[in-house]
C-alpha cells in the first residue's frame, strides 16, 4: 500500500475509530495539542480577549465621560464669561446713557441760564431803547410781567383805575398798577424800563390809593427795573419797597 493509499484509508475510517476508541482520541489529541489549543485553552484564550475588550472599553468610556466633563466645564466658563461681558456692557450702556442724560440736563440747564441772561440784557437794552422812544413802555412791562407768570404760577393782573380825586397825582387821572393775589397775599408791582425818585414816589403814593380804594393792606411793594436811579433806590429803602434789576432776580413771591 502506497502512501495515498494509506491517507485515503486513514481519512476514511478515522472519523469512526475516533468515536469508537476512547484511546485513539486520547492519543490524537495528544499529537495535536502542539499544534492546536484545546478547549479550555481557547476559551481562557477567548475571555482574556473579552476582559482586554471590557477593558478597553471602560477605559474609552473614562476618557469620553473626562472629556465630556472637560467640554461641560468649559461650556460652563465660556457662559458665565459671556453672562459677564454682557453685564458690563449692559452697565456700561446704563452709565453711557445716564452720562448723556446727565450732560443733557447741564447743558439744558446752562442753554437755559445762557438765553435767561440773554433775554435780560436784551430787556436792559430794551430798557434804554424805551428812553430814546424805540421801543413802547408796555411791549417791555408786558415782558417783565411773562417772566413773572413763567417762573411762580401765578397772573400778574393790569389795574386801570380812575382818581377822581386826585390822590395820586393831585389831581383826577387815571392810576395805573400790576398786581398779583397768592394764596390770599396781595402784592403791588411797578414793572418799568427804567424809573427815578420820582417815580418811585408815585408808585408808592398808587399803592396807597389802590389800599385805600380796596380796604386791603398790600402785603408786599415791589418794583422791578432794569434801571433804577440812585436817588430812587434811596427813596424806595425808606418807604420798605423791594427792587429787583429783572423778574428773573426775584427768587420768590
Amino acid at each position: 500500500m502506497n502512501a495515498e493509499s494509506l491517507k485515503e484509508a486513514i481519512r476514511r475510517e478515522l472519523p469512526a475509530l475516533l468515536r469508537e476508541d476512547a484511546d485513539l482520541r486520547g492519543f490524537i489529541q495528544d499529537l495535536m495539542r502542539g499544534q492546536f489549543a484545546d478547549r479550555l485553552e481557547t476559551q481562557d484564550r477567548f475571555e482574556k480577549l473579552l476582559g482586554e475588550l471590557r477593558r478597553d472599553r471602560e477605559a474609552n468610556e473614562r476618557k469620553w465621560e473626562a472629556q465630556e466633563q472637560k467640554w461641560e466645564e468649559q461650556q460652563t466658563v465660556l457662559r458665565d464669561h459671556m453672562a459677564e461681558q454682557s453685564r458690563l456692557w449692559k452697565e456700561s450702556s446704563a452709565e453711557q446713557e445716564r452720562r448723556w442724560y446727565q450732560n443733557k440736563r447741564q447743558f439744558d440747564a446752562v442753554h437755559e441760564a445762557i438765553m435767561a441772561q440773554a433775554k435780560k440784557h436784551d430787556r436792559s437794552i430794551g430798557a434804554l431803547g424805551s428812553r430814546w422812544g424805540t421801543q413802547s413802555e408796555a411791549t417791555f412791562r408786558n415782558a417783565l410781567a411773562g417772566i413773572l407768570e413763567q417762573s411762580f404760577g401765578v397772573t400778574v393782573m393790569r389795574v386801570d383805575e380812575y382818581d377822581d380825586a386826585g390822590t395820586v397825582f393831585g389831581r383826577p387821572d387815571q392810576v395805573e398798577l400790576d398786581i398779583i393775589i397768592k394764596n390770599g397775599l396781595l402784592l403791588i408791582c411797578e414793572l418799568k424800563s427804567s424809573i427815578d425818585k420820582a417815580g418811585m414816589y408815585i408808585f408808592e403814593r398808587k399803592a396807597r390809593y389802590y389800599e385805600q380804594r380796596h380796604g386791603q393792606k398790600a402785603n408786599r411793594l415791589i418794583v422791578i427795573s432794569p434801571m433804577i436811579d440812585p436817588r430812587a433806590q434811596q427813596v424806595a429803602d425808606q418807604l420798605g419797597i423791594e427792587t429787583f434789576s429783572d423778574s428773573l432776580d426775584v427768587a420768590t413771591l
